[in-house]
């Protein structure tokens, strides 16, 4: 049961990293981030729509998220790396930290919605796909679903093949989740095929020869055939 443990605890230290990041670089639009082992370390890479943020004046704010990572989460000799990302709309956690400010500010949670949808899509996305869940009208919590394109909800194909991002709004009825799912235009479809056009198989050709040339063959045969041949044949 050791494995097993092991692989429990790196999950979950891996889920209070990234929420210690949502909370940290939320002005830095955070877009997610990847932890590799290596051997001098264990390298962290974090996705921002603004780097400068992460990074911070003369590097300040990276150096006390590394000093974090190693004494708050055990992390062993952390290297954090800040990428860019390089289209927004197809981040699925920087468009649901957007539609989480849009709903703080007063936005009608359909228009909020609808625009997040038409952005992604308009961007080239396969699918996208926007889940609302709280008090979004009145006192009574419901879901809201706003959907368009391609989606994979289950299956091995929804959890490698789909970017998802979670935030949450606060207003004064309540807190609303957000959760934001993206298909990328380059994934490759499981189900997806094309039929191409083969052109008929035809026939091959067999040229037969006519009667006069299968004559001639027959006699010159009959020529080559030495006599004797046909006098053994006749004595036996």
């Amino acid at each position: 049961m050791a494995i097993e443990r092991k692989f429990v605890a790196d999950g979950v230290r891996k889920v209070r990293v990234q929420q210690h990041f949502l909370k940290e670089l939320k002005r830095a639009g955070y877009g997610g981030m990847d932890i590799a082992r290596t051997p001098l370390g264990t390298q962290v890479t974090i996705y921002a729509e603004k780097p400068g943020i992460v990074i911070g004046k003369g590097g300040k704010v990276v150096r006390q998220l590394t000093a974090d990572l190693a004494q708050d989460f055990g992390i062993e000799s952390p290297q954090i790396e800040v990428q860019q990302v390089g289209n927004p709309n197809f981040n699925a956690q920087i468009m649901a930290e957007r539609l989480a400010n849009a709903l703080e500010r007063g936005w009608y949670f359909r228009k909020a919605g609808s625009n997040v949808i038409r952005r992604v899509m308009e961007s080239g996305a396969l699918g996208c796909e926007v889940v609302l869940s709280g008090k979004l009208t009145g006192s009574r919590a419901r879901v809201q679903k706003f959907t368009e394109g391609y989606i994979k909800h289950s299956g091995e194909p929804s959890i490698s093949m789909v970017e998802k991002g979670y935030a949450v709004a606060i207003k004064k009825l309540g807190t609303i989740g957000v959760q934001v799912k993206i298909i990328l235009p380059d994934t490759k479809l499981p189900d997806k095929f094309e039929i191409l056009d083969v052109p008929p198989r035809q026939a091959p050709v067999v040229e037969m020869p006519i009667e006069e040339d299968l004559g001639e063959t027959i006699d010159a045969e009959l020529a080559a055939t030495p006599d004797e041949e046909f006098v053994n044949e006749e004595v036996r």
